[in-house]
C-alpha cells in the first residue's frame, strides 16, 4: 500500500478539494493510505476526517518558505510518506524543497489552473522540476501552459478529471419548477458558478437581454450560488429589466435536484482547467453551452458534440446558440444522449483513479 498526503494549502469546497476526495474515497484503504497536510481549515478537512483520514496542519507563507519544507520533511518522515501529492504552486515548491531534507518521499504535481508565470516563476519551474517525479494536466491547454512556464513536457501526463456516472446520473424528481414557481412550459437555463471575478455572471446576463430581443418563448435563467459579486449582478439584472427572467436562489446544496429540473446549462467563465460542474451536468444528460476556454473544449467539440461552445463575452452569440437549442428538441436530445456517452468513456471517476494510482507507481520507480 502507497502512502500518499496530500498537500494542499486552502482545505475548501472547490473543484480541487472535491477532486482530492474523489482521489481518497477510491483509493484510501485498498491501493493508498491516504493522509492530508493542510495550510488553511476548510470544509475538505471535515470531509476527509469522516473518511478516517488523519489531517496536519503545515504554516506555508509562500512557494519559498523552507521552514515549511523542513517541517514537512518531518511530517513526511514519521508518517514514512512515499508521495507527497500536490495541488498548487505553492505547496508544490514546499514539497519539493523539502526533499533536501528527506529525498525518499517523492513529489507529484496536479495542475489544476491554466496561469500564465513570471519570469521568477519559470526560472525556478526550470530549477526545481528535477525533483518531481511526475505531474498530470487536467487538461491539454494546462499542459501547454506548463510547458511555456518553464516545466519540462516530459514529466507531464495530461489525466482529464472524472465523475461517477452512477452517482450523478441516477435521476430525481427534481422539486426545483415547483418551488421557484416556473411553469412546465418554461425553457429553464441554469448556472451554478460562484459569483466571483472570472465565472462571468455579467457577461451571462447581459445574453439574456440579448435573448429576449431574439425570442418570444417563455424561458428563465436561474442562478444557483453566491459570492462577493452575487449582489452587483442582482443590480445589474434589475437594470435590465430582467427581474422576470432571472431567479437568484442564493447558495445551494441540492445541485442534481436543480440540474433536473432544467433543459440546458450555461458555462459563461473567464477561465477554466476541467470543470467539475461541467462533467457533473453532462453526467445527468443535461445539454450544455459553455465558453471556448482552457480545457472547455477538451469535453465539447466535434467528437463529442454534447454541447456547444461560445466566444467568452460574446453576448449576442451565447444568445443565438440558447435559441438554437431551445427552438430544435432534436438537438436537445442528441446532445442529452452524448452527454451521457462522453462521461462514460471519457471522464469517468473510475478512469481519472485509475490513471492516477497508476502514476504514483510509476513515480516510486523514479
Amino acid at each position: 500500500m502507497i502512502k500518499v498526503l496530500y498537500l494542499i494549502n486552502h482545505a475548501g469546497k472547490a473543484g480541487t478539494e472535491r477532486y482530492v476526495q474523489s482521489l481518497v474515497e477510491r483509493l484510501n484503504g485498498k491501493e493508498v493510505e491516504a493522509y492530508l497536510g493542510y495550510n488553511e481549515e476548510g470544509l475538505l478537512v471535515e470531509k476527509l476526517s469522516e473518511l478516517g483520514v488523519t489531517s496536519h496542519r503545515i504554516s506555508m507563507k509562500n512557494p519559498f518558505d523552507l521552514r515549511a519544507a523542513y517541517n514537512l520533511s518531518k511530517l513526511c518522515r514519521k508518517l514514512k510518506i512515499d508521495i507527497i501529492h500536490t495541488q498548487y504552486l505553492r505547496e508544490n515548491y514546499i514539497a519539493m524543497w523539502s526533499r533536501l531534507f528527506n529525498p525518499k518521499t517523492k513529489v507529484m504535481y496536479t495542475n489544476h489552473f491554466i496561469l500564465e508565470n513570471n519570469a521568477l516563476l519559470r526560472f525556478f519551474n526550470r530549477v526545481l522540476t528535477p525533483l518531481e517525479a511526475n505531474i498530470a494536466a487536467v487538461c491539454n491547454k494546462g499542459k501547454e501552459m506548463m510547458i511555456s512556464n518553464g516545466v519540462n513536457g516530459n514529466k507531464i501526463k495530461v489525466i482529464f478529471n472524472g465523475v461517477d456516472p452512477k452517482e450523478w446520473g441516477g435521476p430525481v424528481e427534481s422539486t426545483m419548477r415547483q418551488e421557484l414557481k416556473i411553469d412546465d412550459d418554461t425553457f429553464v437555463m441554469l448556472c451554478a458558478s460562484r459569483f466571483a471575478y472570472d465565472k462571468g455572471h455579467e457577461f451571462l446576463i447581459n445574453s439574456i437581454a440579448e435573448l429576449k430581443k431574439m425570442t418570444n418563448k417563455k424561458f428563465v435563467l436561474v442562478l444557483a450560488n453566491d459570492g462577493p459579486f452575487f449582489e452587483e449582478r442582482k443590480k445589474q439584472a434589475l437594470n435590465l429589466g430582467l427581474e422576470k427572467d432571472i431567479i437568484f436562489t442564493g447558495f445551494r446544496k441540492d445541485i442534481k435536484n436543480l440540474i433536473y429540473g432544467s433543459d440546458l446549462y450555461i458555462n459563461s467563465s473567464a477561465h477554466e482547467a476541467l470543470s467539475f460542474a461541467i462533467l457533473e451536468v453532462l453526467a445527468c444528460g443535461l445539454p450544455i453551452i459553455a465558453t471556448d476556454m482552457g480545457g472547455n473544449g477538451d469535453i465539447i467539440n466535434s467528437e463529442t458534440n454534447c454541447g456547444i461552445l461560445v466566444r467568452y463575452d460574446d453576448a449576442e452569440g451565447l444568445a443565438q446558440a440558447i435559441t438554437r437549442i431551445m427552438n430544435d428538441e432534436k438537438l436537445q436530445k442528441t446532445l442529452r444522449e452524448n452527454a451521457l456517452k462522453t462521461i462514460r468513456e471519457k471522464f469517468n471517476l473510475d478512469k481519472m483513479v485509475m490513471e492516477t494510482y497508476n502514476l504514483y507507481r510509476e513515480s516510486l520507480k523514479k
